[in-house]
């Protein structure tokens, strides 16, 4: 058995910027690009032709949204003005440093987040109250290009942890995100029902970690 976590509103919780187009708006302004006028609109739109479940890193949009304006952006801006516009406040749920230490002393441990933008799952653990050299992978779908519950996302974080994919025992809040790794044979458990508290007894017991 490998018990992989998901990271926002599971193991951790962030502050989100109510307005993300403003917040990137005024980033942009920092490194001199010039923001149109109808940015929030831009923004709102689809300017990167993807396959469903695949993640269209968010530079990549924004920088596809200033150019649907004519505006050319600097070499690297936009992924600058995006880091630095989801810079994280953390904080740790409660249960989250037993769990992720419980699931390591029963098999290999694996992150899988959803997350658009670059650097922001690695910033995020390193401010989190829980150790992160427990995971032996970490795979963000900014990173392998799937958004769960694609089971591509779930079979590369099987990959990285060189396990079979129904294995995999998958940690979330999200039963439609996070119970997708179902379709690659893996169980899913919902932390609105087996809280993280729980979930590391059950584990440190020797017990099914699954409701």
């Amino acid at each position: 058995m490998a018990v992989s976590f998901d990271l926002f509103g599971t193991l951790v919780s962030v502050d989100r910027t109510a307005d993300p187009a403003a917040a990137v708006a005024a980033e942009l302004r920092e490194r001199g690009v010039a923001v149109p006028a109808d940015w929030a609109e831009a923004y709102g739109d689809v300017h990167v032709d993807a396959p469903e479940g695949a993640e269209v890193p968010l530079p990549a949009h924004v920088a596809a949204a200033l150019r649907s304006r004519g505006v050319e952006v600097p070499a690297n801006a936009a992924r600058r003005a995006v880091v630095a516009a989801f810079d994280p406040d953390v904080e740790t749920r409660p249960g989250t440093a037993e769990a992720v230490a419980a699931a390591a002393e029963r098999g290999p441990v694996g992150l899988l987040s959803n997350c658009s933008v670059p650097e922001l799952v690695a910033r995020t653990t390193i401010r989190a109250d829980f150790d992160r050299d427990a995971f032996d992978a970490t795979v963000t779908s900014v990173a392998c290009g799937w958004r769960k519950p694609h089971p591509e996302a779930f079979r590369t974080l099987a990959t990285r942890l060189d396990v079979a994919p129904q294995t995999l025992v998958h940690v979330g809040d999200d039963p439609e995100a996070d119970g997708g790794v179902e379709a690659v044979g893996g169980r899913f458990v919902d932390v609105s029902e087996v809280p993280l508290e729980t979930l590391a007894a059950r584990l440190r017991d020797g017990g099914d970690p699954c409701p």
